[in-house]
C-alpha cells in the first residue's frame, strides 16, 4: 500500500477529537474500501472525520480496519468509507485517477 517517496499534500484533514489533527491523502478506493496515507495512525474499530482540503464543507467518516507504520513516519490506514454519498465518492475518485494524456 505504500506509495513512493514524494512532498506529501494532503486531500483530507482528520476532524475528529481523538485524532487530535492530522491529515491524509487517497490512495485507493472502491466502494466498500479506502486506502490512505495519514500524518497520524488511527486503531482498527475507530471511526474517523474527514473532511476535504479542498471543500471544507464536504466531509464523510472512515471505520478503520488497519493502520501500520511506514519507514517515512506516515501510516498507511485501510478502512471502509461512512456516510458517503456518490458526490463524495466521485470527488474522492478524482483525486485517486491518474492524470489525463496529453
Amino acid at each position: 500500500m505504500s506509495e513512493p517517496s514524494a512532498p506529501f499534500a494532503p486531500h483530507l484533514v482528520w476532524t475528529s477529537a481523538s485524532m487530535k489533527g492530522g491529515s491524509a491523502r487517497f490512495v485507493s478506493i472502491t466502494d466498500t474500501t479506502v486506502s490512505l496515507v495519514s500524518t497520524a495512525p488511527s486503531p482498527p474499530g475507530s471511526r474517523i472525520d474527514a473532511t476535504f482540503v479542498s471543500a471544507g464543507d464536504v466531509t464523510f467518516r472512515v471505520k478503520i480496519h488497519g493502520s501500520k507504520k511506514r519507514e517515512d513516519g506516515l501510516f498507511d490506514l485501510a478502512g471502509r468509507p461512512i456516510d458517503m454519498t456518490r458526490d463524495v465518492r466521485a470527488r474522492a475518485e478524482a483525486l485517486v485517477a491518474p492524470p489525463a494524456s496529453p
